[in-house]
């Protein structure tokens, strides 16, 4: 721990004081040099999810003032600290009303899964839908946003801890992937159809398998990577598996920019930005779902701001059920 000037935000951005910290799996690769698609400078505080208050604005931004947010810290680093520079473009309003810790869990894995089941794959009610790490935090997520919208959920697991909780957020079948062939049980249960989605946030451990138990047009939603991070940039899928199996390929990036700058970031980077305004409809849909109680955040622990490391290092480790949440005073 050390003690630090405390940042300055720029035009369009916000001081977040934090209330609460979620760890993320990505800040691992932060913490070890592992893969990230953007390589940040040295040295770095660590920490891509955040929720407080804003204290401060830079220009532009004013209206922010005051507000309660969850917000994603500046090059997605600076989070394991008491405050942080946040992007208004990544910053989402919480309603007082949504306690903690559970307003702290809501961003990243909500907003993950409904950008994958709702905006890419358009998950139909009555459609098939398998979850791989479903006792994670997108994982969860997934599994709740995919029963409300009236689907049917095969859910992979690795302990009976996690089972349980998948049992108790509704999913049809809970799959122990450490004692039973996920692939075979979904074939079975689909009198060998297979699923309408696939959302795989493992990657490669279980690609192959799982492209195996697509249905005729089906939707691959390719969420993460966590299994090995180090295929994310190697070959990994071959043009047989595509034409064979019929499906559809989604990619998924939980990545907002304004309007106006989102073809200029293609033509520079390549890549497809989300519209900030998707992302705030998005926030907006899901504060409505939980109000209704038809989902939850899913907070496994709640733990102090020095407990970080060693809590980063068991949920490497797959120890943990739902989200790790820091408080701070």
């Amino acid at each position: 721990l050390e003690t630090v000037p405390k940042p300055t935000p720029g035009p369009g951005e916000l001081l977040v004081r934090h209330h609460a910290i979620p760890l993320n799996l990505n800040d691992m690769e932060r913490v070890t040099g592992g893969n990230m698609m953007v390589t940040p400078e040295l040295p770095l505080v660590p920490g891509m999810e955040v929720m407080g208050i804003v204290e401060a604005c830079g220009d532009g931004a004013d209206a922010w003032a005051g507000k309660r947010v969850v917000a994603m810290p500046k090059a997605a680093t600076g989070g394991f600290a008491e405050s942080s520079v946040c992007p208004v473009v990544s910053a989402f309003e919480m309603p007082e009303d949504i306690a903690l810790p559970g307003a702290a869990a809501l961003y990243f894995p909500f907003h993950l899964a409904y950008l994958g089941l709702i905006d890419r794959a358009k998950l139909q009610p009555g459609e098939t839908v398998l979850i791989h790490a479903a006792a994670g935090g997108a994982g969860s997520a997934a599994v709740q946003i995919a029963k409300h919208l009236g689907a049917r959920v095969f859910a992979t697991v690795g302990s009976q801890e996690k089972r349980a909780l998948c049992d108790e957020l509704g999913a049809d079948v809970v799959i122990d992937y450490s004692t039973e062939d996920f692939a075979e049980i979904v074939m079975r249960e689909t009198n060998d159809r297979g699923v309408d989605v696939v959302f795989d946030n493992v990657g490669a451990a279980v690609l192959e398998a799982s492209v195996r138990v697509i249905a005729y047009g089906g939707r691959y939603l390719m969420m993460g990577f966590a299994s090995d991070k180090s295929r994310a940039d190697e070959p990994l899928i071959v043009p047989r598996m595509l034409s064979t199996g019929n499906f559809h390929l989604c990619g998924v990036l939980l990545a907002y920019a304004p309007q106006p700058a989102i073809p200029m970031m293609k033509k520079g980077m390549g890549w497809n930005f989300c519209p900030d305004a998707l992302g705030a409809r998005i926030m907006e849909e899901i504060v409505g779902w939980v109000r209704e109680g038809a989902v939850k955040p899913v907070v496994g622990k709640t733990i102090a701001f020095e407990d970080i490391p060693g809590e980063l290092e068991a949920m490497f480790e797959r120890k943990r059920v739902g989200r790790t949440i820091a408080l701070l005073g």
